[in-house]
């Protein structure tokens, strides 16, 4: 019998926890450009800022990840994109190189815009500033802090070219 009590708690929980997040995920839609078919694949998926977020059609994005638009600037996702979890895209962070010790470090700040068809793997982080082409790959556990060409796929920390490829946009 406890386990039953258990395990019907666990469910009601994890379905009042999907109701929150549904709710969220509208708002975020009334707020900022996201298209009725953009997915929001998991929980605690956050978009803030007083930017502008705008997401193509088809695409989506994975649980415990976030986006970030300081006002002025902006996140464009292209359609098609899929962004894995975990996942991190802001359009302004410190300087790495400021005197953390003051009260307001430096810091860098730039549109972040991801081509059609491009796949973001896990634990990506994207820097302001970065334009990522069409039909690009960015491999899981990478730090972009460089624009990608259309067609390319990169990897590592930072990340770097491993190749273009074989077929896709650019190969004919």
């Amino acid at each position: 019998m406890k386990k039953l009590l258990y395990y019907i708690v666990r469910r009601v929980a994890g379905y009042l926890r999907s109701l929150y997040w549904k709710s969220v995920y509208e708002g975020y839609r009334d707020r900022y450009s996201i298209g009725r078919d953009f997915r929001f694949n998991g929980v605690d998926v956050i978009f803030y800022g007083d930017g502008s977020i705008v997401v193509g059609q088809g695409s989506y994005i994975g649980g415990l990840s976030t986006v970030y638009a300081a006002n002025g600037y902006k996140v464009v996702v292209g359609s098609g994109c899929s962004i894995s979890h975990n996942v991190r895209i802001y359009t302004a962070s410190p300087i790495a190189d400021s005197d953390f010790s003051i009260e307001s470090p430096p810091s860098k700040y730039g549109d972040v815009l991801i081509g059609n068809y491009s796949w973001i793997g896990a634990n990506v982080f994207i820097n302001p500033g970065v334009v990522i082409g069409e039909n690009a790959v960015i491999g899981a556990n990478s730090v972009v802090t460089r624009n990608v060409a259309p067609g390319e796929i990169w990897g590592g920390v930072p990340a770097r070219l491993i190749r273009k490829k074989q077929g896709g946009v650019d190969a004919a």
